[in-house]
C-alpha cells in the first residue's frame, strides 16, 4: 500500500475542531452545545458587505488578478492610512484568508529546517503551516503566571540559531488576548536588525482592544527594518466575514512580495465575490465597530468575573482579540472536552472548549488548560460557564 509522506504524519489536528465529531453526536442527542471553542463570531457582517454582495451585477465570474483587484488594494491601503499604519497599494498581495498569508509568508522566507521563533500559546494553526513548509517551531514559552507577558529580551536572543529565519507574534494574541506593547515591539525590532531575520506580525485582531488607553503598534511602523517586515491581516474577525476567506500579505520588501506573487500565481487568483464584498466593507460606519467592542468588552469582562466565581480556575483577564487561556482543576484537557460532549449534559445542555495542548508545541505544557472564545452574547456565556462550573464537580467526583 502507498505510504503517506513525513509532512503529512506530521501535521497537527486542530484542537479547535478535531471535537467536532463529538459535538455532532452531541446534537444528535438532542442536547444543546454551546461553543466556546471556535472564533466564529455572533455579530452581524456590516450591511454594506451584504448589499454589495447582493447587488453584484455579473454575466460572468472571472479570475481576479492574482495579487487581488487593485481597487481593493487602494482602498484597504488607505484604510490603514486612516490608522496610521504605513501601509501603500504597491505593498498588498491579497490572499485567500490570513491563512494563506501565513503559508505564502512561511514558504518564501524558510528551507527545510529553518526555525521559526514563536511565543505559546499559539494559534494553533501556526504549527500546521510550519508543517506545511517544513519550517521548524520553536517555542518560546510564556506563563499564565505572568498574564503571558513576552519573556524578556534576553530569553528571546538565547532561542536564535543559525537556523533561525523568523520570530512570529500574534498581536493582540490568539489564544491569550496579551497586546504587545510599542516598546515591546520596537525590542524585537532590535533582535531582528541584529540578526537579520524577519519579525512576520499576525494583527488580525487589531481593533480588539478594550482596556482604557491601550493602543495598537502595527509592526509596518517600524523604522530601519521595513525590509524584514511582513504583516499578515484578515477580514474574517474585523468585519464578522470568516467565511469570505480573505486576507492580506503586507511588506516593503519587494523581494519577498515577488517570490510571494509566485504562490499566488500558482493559486491563480483570490477569491472574486468575496472581494467585492470586503471592498465595499471597507466603507463600514465607525459606529459598526464602537458598537463591537463595546459589546465584546462586557463579554470579556462578563466571563472573566463567572471564570473566577469557580474554584480552582485560574485565569487572566485578556486585553485583546477574544480568547482566554482557563487553568481548569483538572489533568486532561483533552479528556475533560470530549466527556463534555460524550457523558455530560445539564438540563439538556453542554459546552464545547478547545483544549489549550494544541496551541503549545512544548510537550507536557497546557495539560489542564483550555481556550475559550468569549463570542456568545452575555446570557449564554453565563450559562454555559455555569455548566462548565457543574461538570468539573461532576468530572471530578467520578
Amino acid at each position: 500500500m502507498p505510504t503517506i509522506s513525513l509532512k503529512g504524519k506530521n501535521m497537527p489536528e486542530s484542537p479547535i475542531r478535531k471535537l467536532a465529531p463529538f459535538a455532532d453526536l452531541a446534537k444528535k442527542k438532542g442536547h444543546k452545545v454551546y461553543h466556546l471553542n471556535i472564533g466564529q463570531p455572533d455579530i452581524k457582517t456590516p450591511e454594506v458587505a451584504i448589499e454589495a454582495v447582493k447587488n453584484i451585477d455579473l454575466t460572468l465570474i472571472e479570475y481576479s488578478p492574482s495579487a487581488g483587484y487593485e481597487s481593493y488594494r487602494k482602498k484597504l491601503a488607505e484604510f490603514y492610512q486612516r490608522q496610521n499604519v504605513n501601509v501603500n497599494t504597491e505593498d498588498i498581495i491579497v490572499t485567500t484568508g490570513g491563512s494563506e498569508a501565513l503559508l505564502f509568508a512561511l514558504a518564501t522566507i524558510t528551507d527545510p529546517g529553518d526555525e521559526i521563533i514563536i511565543p505559546e500559546p499559539f494559534y494553533a494553526n501556526y504549527h500546521a503551516f510550519a508543517s506545511s513548509t517544513s519550517a521548524t517551531v520553536v517555542p518560546l514559552v510564556s506563563t499564565i503566571e505572568t498574564a503571558f507577558a513576552l519573556p524578556s529580551i534576553e530569553e528571546v536572543e538565547k532561542l536564535i540559531t543559525p537556523k533561525t529565519k523568523a520570530i512570529l507574534i500574534c498581536n493582540p494574541g490568539n489564544p491569550t488576548g496579551y497586546l504587545y506593547s510599542e516598546a515591546e515591539i520596537k525590542q524585537l525590532a532590535g533582535l531582528i536588525k541584529k540578526h537579520d531575520l524577519y519579525l512576520i506580525a499576525d494583527e488580525v485582531y487589531r481593533e480588539f482592544l478594550y482596556d482604557g488607553d491601550d493602543v495598537h503598534f502595527s509592526v509596518m511602523n517600524l523604522e530601519d527594518v521595513q525590509q524584514n517586515v511582513i504583516m499578515v491581516d484578515s477580514v474574517s474577525k474585523r468585519y464578522s466575514m470568516c467565511g469570505a476567506r480573505i486576507g492580506c500579505l503586507v511588506t516593503k520588501n519587494k523581494d519577498v512580495l515577488a517570490t510571494v506573487m509566485k504562490f499566488a500565481q500558482a493559486r491563480l487568483s483570490p477569491p472574486t465575490i468575496e472581494q467585492i464584498a470586503c471592498e465595499a466593507a471597507i466603507d463600514t460606519p465607525q459606529s459598526y465597530f464602537d458598537e463591537v467592542i463595546a459589546e465584546y468588552k462586557e463579554r470579556r469582562d462578563t466571563l472573566i468575573a463567572e471564570l473566577n466565581k469557580i474554584e480552582g480556575v485560574i485565569v487572566t483577564k485578556p486585553k485583546g482579540a477574544f480568547y482566554c487561556i482557563a487553568e481548569l482543576p483538572i489533568k486532561d484537557s483533552d479528556d475533560f472536552a470530549q466527556w463534555l460532549l460524550e457523558s455530560y449534559h445539564l438540563n439538556g445542555e453542554t459546552v464545547m472548549i478547545a483544549p489549550a495542548k494544541g496551541f503549545y508545541s512544548t510537550p507536557g505544557m497546557g495539560l489542564n488548560q483550555v481556550r475559550i472564545a468569549y463570542v456568545l452574547n452575555k446570557k449564554d456565556l453565563i450559562t454555559a460557564v455555569n455548566i462548565l462550573k457543574e461538570a468539573l464537580l461532576v468530572y471530578n467526583n467520578r
